[in-house]
Parts: structure tokens; sequence; C-alpha cells
């Protein structure tokens, strides 16, 4: 089993190509074939179910079978933790753009308190 950077790793370098997202925002409105998600790429058959095993290796996108269809699907839950490891560095911008408003609110009414080199 992977260890979570590992994983996030993985589903990292999955979402790093164009193509791969894009084929995530196609998923993200209902499952589809290989066929239905090649139709808006200049690409082979087989690049895209290249694309789609990354996307699976990187457990963002399952796989079915219903007789000859093999449908790919969004697997939403796996995207959680790229956003809970996002959501770290969110909070982190978010309070240093509060204490900059506050500095510069301060620069403003001629009251500058920051740091001095």
């Amino acid at each position: 089993m992977q260890s979570e950077p590992d994983i996030l790793s993985a589903k990292f370098a999955a979402l790093a190509d164009p193509t791969r997202r894009a084929i995530l925002a196609r998923l993200s409105q209902g499952e589809a074939s290989v066929n239905e998600l090649a139709e808006p790429f200049d690409m082979s058959l087989p690049a895209v179910s290249k694309h789609l095993k990354v996307l699976e290796k990187a457990g963002l996108i399952s796989r079915g079978r219903e007789a000859q269809w093999r449908p790919a699907r969004l697997e939403p839950m796996a995207l959680k933790g790229v956003a809970d490891w996002l959501e770290h560095y969110r909070r982190y911008w978010d309070q240093s753009f509060d204490r900059l408003e506050a500095y510069l609110r301060n620069v403003q009414k001629g009251k500058d308190d920051g740091p001095r080199n």
C-alpha cells in the first residue's frame, strides 16, 4: 500500500496534464466510455486509454464493466485528499493577506508598526 505522500504525488502527477484534467471535468458530468471521452481530443483511443490508466492508478477514476462497455467514472472522494492538502495552504495565505491588509491600513493611517530592517 502506498503511503499518503506517495498517493498525493500520484494524484498531483495525474492532475498535471491538461488532457487528464479535461477528462475529469467531463466525468464530473457522468460516466463515459473511452470513445465518448476521446471525442474532443485529436488523439488515438490507445492514447486516451493511457490517460485513463494514469487517472485510475491515482485513484481519481474507476472503470466498470457492463457487457462490452467499460464506463469510466469520477471518484470524487479521491480528490478530497488533494483538497485537504490545499486547504492548509489556503488558510496560510488567507492569514498572510489578513496581516498584510492590517499592516497597509496602519501605513495609510500613518501608524507604520511593521517590521524594520
